[in-house]
């Protein structure tokens, strides 16, 4: 550990995507997520590795692509995916070298929390964020005049669906944005008034345990984190490999670190980047197995990113779906192993009030290959893999992206990724004709 580790506080919340005043949406109230970036440093083009909660989270905090840690899918059961026993999460290094660690709230990365390293593992499921956030001011109050530097994870289920869970409250006062990939149509506005309201409760939260951290003895050495795990929970979003299902917030704020005064940080960042990049800023060494396979792509210490390039992928969520990404400052190219819906459907409702565009994306299937130009077509609506003028840039993608795969032993390269539910069934109906699994 450095003499001079800091406190960290990493706040993380569900489904936000970037779905803030800070980053352009001017219909959503978000007055201490804003502050916070007007005060620290906000990441322009921030993206997680998968666009849903249970791998983007996993490769947060092991530092590998969720092919290499396990987590293909959801934790909870029925789906019961984990991270392989032998994967260390980031708590466990901090702790190894001197961090007090407690987890307060939602966490979503593996089924054995208990089992990760925390001093104190407060995890809970189906708490509001007002309860979080007044529970994680608590903590750190109580860490004032300690010597050892902590390490506080603050999970926030909001703004996940039902919007309305914790009495969040619809707020279309600034009116409603309706994002171009979704047709505009009044359910759509009811839907998105509705993510807006639990955008607002969750912000107010954020308030509670910023101001906390402003009380604290320490603050000008505490390192506060905003982020989320992946896109918004919208068709064409969450569940997809299109930049609004891994796009997501990162805000942060270290005075002594010279993490203030409003700046916009534009170069690429990728979430499996915050693993080696917290243990740097600690002090600590993690070159082996459980850091060395991540892309350090950033530094902290001069706020520049050297990343050129994004991978990003999915295998399960509520069903098996394989597909996989390469993203450039320009392009993006997205290889899908399935003829499975083309859009997956986030919503969890029987009747969803939101529908995707282009025409026929609700009932189609995934073509072979899709590359999309992002500096002409950002919402990435107009497919150019069969685009000759393209032919050269797909090329090129197309072997960043199978070189990756390769290089990660990723198991689509191989074989199918068979789910816990798969291993299950197969392992019992063997047994039945007394052969083993």
């Amino acid at each position: 550990m450095s003499v001079a580790s800091p406190n960290i506080v990493l706040v993380i919340v569900h489904d936000l995507g970037q779905h803030l005043g800070c980053y352009g949406v001017e219909t959503v109230q978000s007055p201490h997520c804003d502050a916070l970036a007007a005060d620290g440093v906000r990441f322009a083009q921030s993206f997680t590795v998968a666009p849903q909660c249970s791998p983007s989270r996993a490769a947060m905090f092991t530092g590998r692509y969720p092919h290499e840690n396990g987590m293909l899918g959801l934790a909870h059961e029925p789906h019961s995916w984990d991270i392989h026993c032998d994967e260390r999460h980031l708590v466990s290094h901090l702790a190894a070298t001197g961090y007090r660690t407690a987890l307060i709230g939602f966490q979503h990365e593996t089924r054995r929390p208990h089992e990760m390293g925390y001093d104190r593992c407060d995890y809970r499921w189906h708490d509001s964020c007002e309860m979080i956030s007044r529970d994680a001011a608590t903590y750190i109050a109580a860490r004032d005049g300690e010597s050892e530097p902590f390490y506080l994870q603050v999970g926030i289920i909001e703004p996940h669906r039902h919007f309305d869970m914790y009495g969040g409250v619809p707020d279309d006062s600034r009116g409603v944005w309706i994002p171009p990939y979704l047709d505009d149509e009044e359910s759509a506005r009811h839907d998105l008034a509705a993510f807006q309201g639990a955008i607002r409760k969750m912000d107010a939260a954020i308030g509670v345990i910023k101001a906390a951290v402003a009380r604290s003895p320490r603050s000008e050495d505490t390192l506060l984190i905003f982020t989320t795990d992946h896109g918004i929970p919208f068709p064409r979003a969450k569940c997809s490999l299109y930049d609004p299902g891994l796009e997501t917030a990162l805000i942060a704020r270290w005075p002594r670190g010279g993490w203030i005064g409003g700046l916009t940080v534009d170069g690429l960042v990728s979430n499996i980047d915050l693993f080696p990049t917290l243990l740097e800023i600690a002090g600590v060494d993690a070159s082996g197995r459980e850091g060395g396979r991540a892309v350090r792509g950033l530094s902290f210490a001069n706020l520049q990113p050297r990343r050129e390039v994004l991978f990003g992928e999915k295998t399960y969520h509520d069903y098996y779906d394989p597909m996989r990404c390469v993203r450039t400052h320009t392009h993006k190219l997205i290889a899908n192993f399935s003829t499975a819906p083309y859009v997956q459907d986030p919503s969890q409702a029987w009747r969803p009030l939101t529908k995707p565009r282009p025409k026929g994306a609700a009932n189609g299937t995934h073509p072979y290959f899709e590359l999309y130009d992002l500096e002409g077509d950002p919402f990435e609506l107009e497919n150019r893999a069969d685009d000759p003028d393209y032919l050269e840039v797909c090329q090129e993608l197309t072997r960043a992206l199978a070189q990756w795969m390769v290089s990660t032993d990723d198991a689509l390269i191989t074989e199918a990724a068979r789910s816990p539910q798969h291993r299950k069934v197969r392992s019992e109906l063997l047994q039945t004709i007394g052969m083993r699994s």
